[in-house]
């Protein structure tokens, strides 16, 4: 009988791994929060008391990076595309030292439970506003299509409602995350890494076992034209090469450790500054591992499907159900496996769900809400207030899951435009300030603004043109030569299409405009580098006599850049406020 992707049905092996996930991450919720928590500051609750381990860190960050759209997508991609993506390893080795020289020495020392706090100290308030305001509304969004995507999945393979499934793990998460803090979310996340390291390694030994051997995995990958990644072609257009990864994967990353709150949150929850570079170090191993994991079962399923392609016999029609169906291909012969397949992709979503929840509620109350309470209120409603916010977020995830199932063919686009329009200015703005003692708030906040209308008028045509498949990138080939009569007989009366939409014989068919082909790889270092550009210009052109920018806030490798004036300046500002300083103990004691 030949297998579809919606005609398997899971185990109650599968039903147990599933639900053992679920019940463990919410255990450590109850652990932390009832049992072991005691937040004397808000601190505590937001930075784990900067009492905690390297590698619980570096682990909480890796797997906060993955969503289960992540490892469904990435294998997929391999068979697509070809296995070019594992070259973002390799720009670990520019991310890792840009990280802990450049970004981190400036945010440890400052002791910010709100990144964008940074924002305001080098520019102004208006500029932290605009950033984090735009940040929450991002995230909001971003954490339905997170939640969205393991539950459609788990949902098609069960038949419970996808809405049902969602609401069980956003509960869950909004469980945890707002009775433990950030020590919950880290320990969580711990052990969601243990289950997608352990689902990921678990595929690919049974892919050893069933295909013949890591050596037919890796020759089927050389014949079929997988493994060819070293392209050094520099073409800007191209889907992927070897400068475009290496490249735009490294600013890409850049924007995830270097700028987004989630990720710098947890560095600074560590006591020493060498802690905090170790776990970058660590992050950047751990990231390294899964990744190769995930490229490794894309090769697996090349080498699965290699002489009979699964969308040409309509068995698929779909990217995003590629993995899972190469899973259940397996999993009748192997009970639970699957379940351990949706654990896993799930406790990627739930991992990344709890980051985003524990840092909009720091984000929210320190940038926004702070200024209206009393500053002496005490650390017991200050934490409230904190849970509150987590729980509203949480709802507004809930919600927003319902209006996500009626467009749900646009998901991965405005997953994109997203991205592009957030992370890419974000990272310029912190480079921007740390990195160019001249830079001025004018120049920030009227670049950032200028930035996004840039970038959302190349995402926006360029993901259209896609999607009416104007836009095109070529795939590897495919091949049908070892289909059985039954497959062929099934694909000549399905009608179903990989295609997710047909090109419009009305559309212009030339080809578009230079800037909307491309990579989208290159949407972020778009955004960073023009948001640095207009912001040093705009700052050139209204500069003025301000005050001196601390030293502390810019980076140590730009210290240089500091003239004698500046620093003479700032060395009798910090004069002025040491004598002040002396002046009001001296009156305390009197």
């Amino acid at each position: 009988m030949t297998t579809t992707f919606s005609s398997f049905k899971l185990s109650w092996y599968d039903y147990v791994a599933f639900a053992a996930m679920l019940l463990v991450s919410a255990s450590i919720g109850v652990y932390f929060g009832f049992f072991k928590s005691r937040y004397n500051t808000i601190r505590e609750y937001l930075l784990g008391g900067r009492k905690m381990k390297i590698v619980p860190i570096a682990l909480s960050i890796t797997v906060s990076q993955f969503t289960g759209i992540t490892l469904i997508g990435v294998p997929a991609d391999v068979y697509i595309y070809g296995a070019t993506y594992w070259l973002a390893c390799l720009s670990l080795v520019f991310v890792v030292p840009l990280m802990i020289y450049v970004y981190l020495p400036v945010f440890y020392n400052l002791e910010l439970t709100s990144t964008y706090e940074y924002l305001e100290k080098r520019f102004d308030s208006r500029t932290k506003l605009l950033v984090s305001g735009f940040y929450i509304m991002c995230s909001d969004i971003t954490l339905a299509l997170i939640a969205y995507g393991p539950a459609l999945v788990f949902s098609t393979a069960t038949g419970i409602d996808v809405q049902v499934v969602s609401f069980v793990v956003c509960g869950i998460c909004v469980f945890y995350t707002a009775i433990g803090g950030l020590r919950t979310v880290i320990w969580t996340d711990v052990f969601q890494f243990v289950v997608i390291f352990g689902s990921l390694a678990s595929i690919f030994v049974i892919s050893l076992s069933k295909l013949g051997g890591f050596e037919t995995i890796w020759m089927k990958a050389v014949d079929g034209g997988r493994l060819d990644i070293f392209d050094f072609d520099l073409d800007p257009t191209k889907r992927d090469s070897f400068w475009i990864i290496i490249i735009g994967s490294t600013i890409q990353l850049l924007c995830q450790i270097c700028s987004d709150p989630t990720s710098v949150q947890k560095f600074l929850a560590v006591s020493t500054f060498k802690d905090a570079a170790w776990s970058v170090i660590y992050f950047g191993l751990s990231f390294a591992l899964i990744i190769t994991f995930c490229i490794l079962i894309g090769l697996g399923i090349n080498a699965k499907y290699s002489d009979c392609d699964p969308f040409i016999t309509k068995q698929i029609a779909q990217g995003d159900q590629l993995t899972p169906y190469y899973v259940m291909d397996f999993a009748e012969n192997f009970p639970g496996v699957f379940g351990l397949f949706i654990a896993g992709i799930v406790s990627a979503a739930m991992s990344t769900i709890a980051a985003f929840l524990n840092t909009l509620s720091g984000v929210i109350y320190k940038d926004f809400l702070s200024k209206f309470f009393k500053t002496n209120m005490s650390v017991r409603s200050t934490t409230r207030i904190l849970k509150l916010i987590v729980t509203i977020n949480g709802i507004i995830c809930m919600c927003l899951v319902f209006v996500i199932k009626y467009i749900e063919g646009r998901i991965f686009v405005l997953s994109m435009m997203l991205s592009a329009m957030q992370l890419g200015p974000t990272l310029g703005l912190f480079t921007l300030g740390m990195l160019f003692p001249r830079a001025n708030s004018k120049g920030a906040f009227y670049g950032a603004i200028g930035t996004w209308i840039i970038i959302l008028s190349i995402v926006v045509p360029s993901q259209y043109y896609k999607s009416k498949k104007i836009l095109t990138y070529p795939t590897k080939h495919f091949s049908t030569d070892g289909c059985t009569n039954e497959i062929i007989s099934f694909a000549n009366t399905t009608f179903q299409t990989f295609s997710n939409g047909t090109t419009d014989s009305t559309l212009p068919t030339s080809e578009p405009f230079f800037l909307f082909r491309i990579s989208f790889y290159y949407h972020s270092l778009i955004g960073a580098f023009t948001t640095i550009f207009l912001g040093l210009v705009i700052s050139y052109m209204t500069k003025k006599d301000e005050a001196p920018v601390d030293k502390s806030l810019i980076s140590p490798v730009s210290h240089f850049l500091l003239s004698e004036e500046h620093e003479s300046q700032y060395r009798d500002v910090e004069s002025a406020l040491e004598i002040l300083e002396t002046n009001s103990k001296s009156k305390d004691e009197n």
